[in-house]
């Protein structure tokens, strides 16, 4: 599955959802994890622009999201995006939670993340 990190500092999950201009993209799975690429985001000065649906639509083929922050707004779409967001409280290290991640996916998945993985073979 494919895994999405709010980056600034690009080795930390440290942004909120709405204000993040980097997403590291992971994949990962029950042998490990490897880094995928960086996606970027620009704000773009329209009154059209939908910050939210732009990042949604960036992050698509994600099973997860991790960030600081996050909106009930944006949370809601990318929801419905069949994407499932975690906020950390304070910013921690991408390796770390990889690390627990593929832990996690060896022993016993919570449902959200049975759920989430469920979903991510679905989108293949």
């Amino acid at each position: 599955m494919k895994v999405a990190f709010a980056t600034k500092s690009l080795d930390k999950i440290d942004d909120h959802f709405g204000h993040a201009k980097t997403m590291a993209i992971y994949e990962v799975d029950e042998t490990g994890y490897k880094f995928i690429e960086y996606r970027h985001f620009e704000d773009i000065p329209d009154e059209e622009y939908d910050k939210i649906a732009y990042k949604v639509e960036g992050i698509k083929g994600c099973t997860i999201v991790y960030v600081i922050a996050i909106g009930a707004t944006a949370a809601a779409r990318i929801v419905k995006a069949r994407i499932h967001p975690v906020k950390v409280n304070e910013p921690t290290p991408i390796e770390e939670i990889l690390e627990k991640l593929v832990d996690t996916l060896n022993t016993n998945p919570p449902p959200w993340l049975r759920k989430a993985l469920t979903d991510s073979k679905e989108k293949i």
